[in-house]
């Protein structure tokens, strides 16, 4: 095991709120700015903005910052960032407009962070929430703390605005929450309430995703939204390609220099965050180089001149065991990582033979997972030997919700070719010819299996999978096709059988990946980018489904998560390959130290420093110097 630094600071305790599991381009153009004239700013935006120039104009030299004083990321931003605009659906700055299950909390921020260690949401602009008792209201508190980069106080007004501009301008996010979000109102500066969305006998449509909304989606300023608005005359499409260079912003960090070689972030040292967390975060400077590729991230991170690696680097381990390096894992051992995340074989349930229960089975059967794990993931993957099958992630707080002793009739742990090839047989599915294929009404078993060209470990894990049908008499070919020809097939269901991930960890799953698996709403879209690809039916999964969001009782919502996993483990319309980080999180501790650590005592997730509650890591860290 490796040696890692002592941590010299706790983290000071952060009031949490409980919420249990119950409960991707065309690059945007810049926009006019004649609207906006220098007579018409306050004092302070003024002094805002040339402080900014000045700070830009220092930086665009060598555009470099103290080392000791810089956190240096790599696998995150993979070109020129194009806008700061939240409401924007084709923005590619991942570092600070990334709104995702777990956001990224340095620019702008949400109601609440979310922890996928332990399933709960911890306060940020929001303090805590409560439902009504049928759950058609929720109410948010805000943080009295909260204030804007210009200094104004974050209000409830701002809460409800944010929602009304992605509802009104059909943002991607806007388009989305508006099924279950009807509206949000500000009944004072300190309190928010939304209001679900009610079907046809007045419950609500989904609670899961109204809370799903507040560690996912960024409070933006109403009066900065409202220029936004005016120098676009309120044209939607001209709002969402807006560029918002002059935005404001709640995080702890600001613009400080961009170009096609690096992005980076300057600490904002009057940020508001100092009265939750007790000190400013540890860098001044958060810098993302923009690496060519893989390769030029994985030799930087190497050398020390990356901090926190988000790229998948095959046998991490040999960097501390043989190289000798101060890099270091959130878990020390195998799978180094908490994998919250399950790359997935779907089946086309339309294709001949596919249409078999047995067929699907048996292919699950058949494959070599620990072969997998072992070589495509270099061993950063539980077993299914470990973590059992079921629709669950391997996090605790998604293991808790399902009975692992009432579907051990139902599992299948790979490798099992004489198990396959007895279903097969007994099935009447049998090779009439010789030629070593079977048949079903006289059609040859021959399938194709694709996931985009160029990401090794899916097509290394698939042609495992094509390997283990070849033992059992059915043949899989393997096919790479490029991204976009890979999504169209994917989407349209013009595929036999494709490998891809369904959602992660977040406030609203493991509902969210029961959907992925099951939903038989998503098997009748005719664009299909939600899950269930592969077209499945059932009637008594889409029922339990249906349920789950409206149950707050445990008990009941074990029984519904484990019927649905029975269901998923003997109908198999999709399988999981491998668990697999959401983000992979190793880290080079020879300028900074204090990372987390899983069992560390701090409950900080592995989310690199940035994502949802972990964005607390950056309170520990320490500076070698």
């Amino acid at each position: 095991m490796k040696k890692r630094h002592n941590k010299l600071f706790a983290l000071l305790t952060v009031s949490a709120m409980a919420m249990s599991m119950l409960a991707g381009c065309q690059k945007a153009g810049p926009a006019s700015t004649e609207t906006t004239k220098n007579e018409n700013k306050t004092a302070a935006e003024t002094a805002t903005e040339a402080a900014s120039a000045e700070a830009k104009k220092e930086a665009s030299g060598a555009g470099s910052t103290p080392r000791n004083e810089t956190l240096y990321f790599s696998g995150q931003q993979w070109g020129t960032i194009n806008d700061w605009n939240p409401l924007s659906s084709n923005s590619n700055n991942a570092m600070a407009v990334t709104q995702n299950d777990n956001s990224r909390e340095l620019i702008y921020e949400t109601l609440f962070m979310f922890n996928m260690l332990d399933g709960k949401l911890y306060g940020l602009l929001g303090k805590d929430y409560s439902w009504n008792d049928d759950q058609t209201e929720l109410t948010i508190t805000m943080n009295p703390d909260a204030k804007w980069s210009d200094g104004t106080p974050v209000t409830a007004e701002d809460v409800a605005y944010t929602f009304e501009c992605h509802k009104k301008y059909a943002s991607a996010q806007g388009s989305d929450y508006a099924n279950y979000i009807d509206t949000v109102e500000a009944v004072d500066e300190h309190t928010a309430v939304f209001k679900a969305k009610l079907d046809g006998n007045g419950l609500p449509v989904n609670p899961l995703k109204v809370v799903e909304y507040t560690p996912k989606i960024y409070v933006l300023q109403k009066a900065y939204l409202q220029k936004v608005e005016q120098r676009n005359d309120n044209n939607a499409d001209k709002i969402k390609q807006d560029r918002m260079d002059d935005f404001v912003s709640s995080g702890p960090y600001a613009s400080y220099y961009d170009d096609d070689q690096k992005v980076v972030f300057v600490r904002d040292d009057n940020y508001w965050g100092t009265a939750l967390w007790g000190r400013l975060p540890a860098p001044k400077y958060i810098t993302h180089v923009i690496y060519e590729n893989n390769a030029a991230g994985d030799t930087a991170f190497k050398a020390g001149e990356v901090d926190v690696s988000q790229q998948f680097i095959t046998n991490v381990q040999k960097l501390w065991e043989e190289d000798g390096l101060p890099i270091s894992t959130y878990i020390d051992e195998a799978p180094y990582g908490v994998c919250a995340t399950m790359p997935t074989a779907f089946l086309n349930v339309e294709v001949p033979g596919l249409d078999r229960k047995e067929v699907r089975k048996a292919i699950a059967m058949a494959v070599d997972y620990d072969q997998i794990i072992a070589s495509a993931m270099s061993n950063q993957s539980p077993s299914f030997k470990d973590v059992p099958r079921s629709i669950m992630n391997p996090t605790p707080a998604e293991q808790a919700l399902v009975s692992q002793d009432e579907l051990k009739d139902y599992q299948f742990t790979g490798n099992d070719i004489e198990g396959a090839n007895a279903l097969l047989d007994k099935a009447g599915i049998v090779d009439t010819d010789g030629d070593g294929i079977r048949e079903i009404d006289g059609k040859k078993l021959s399938f194709k299996a694709e996931c985009p060209d160029g990401w090794t470990d899916w097509n290394a894990a698939l042609e495992i999978v094509a390997a283990a049908g070849s033992k059992i008499g059915i043949e899989i070919e393997t096919y790479f096709p490029d991204t976009s020809t890979f999504n169209d097939d994917m989407t349209t269901r013009k595929f036999d059988i494709c490998m891809y991930s369904p959602p992660a960890s977040s406030v609203a799953n493991p509902w969210g990946r029961a959907m992925a698996f099951l939903s038989t709403d998503y098997a009748k879209l005719d664009v299909n980018w939600s899950g269930n690809f592969g077209g499945y039916i059932n009637e008594e999964a889409n029922s339990i489904l249906e349920k789950i969001p409206l149950e707050t009782n445990k008990d009941t919502l074990i029984e519904y998560y484990t019927e649905l996993s029975k269901i998923y483990l003997d109908e198999v319309p999709s399988f999981s390959l491998m668990y697999r980080p959401m983000l992979f999180h190793a880290v080079n501790e020879s300028v900074w130290t204090g990372f987390p650590q899983l069992d560390d005592g701090d409950n900080i997730p592995p989310t690199d420093c940035t994502d949802g509650y972990g964005i607390a890591a950056l309170y520990n860290l320490e500076n070698v110097n």
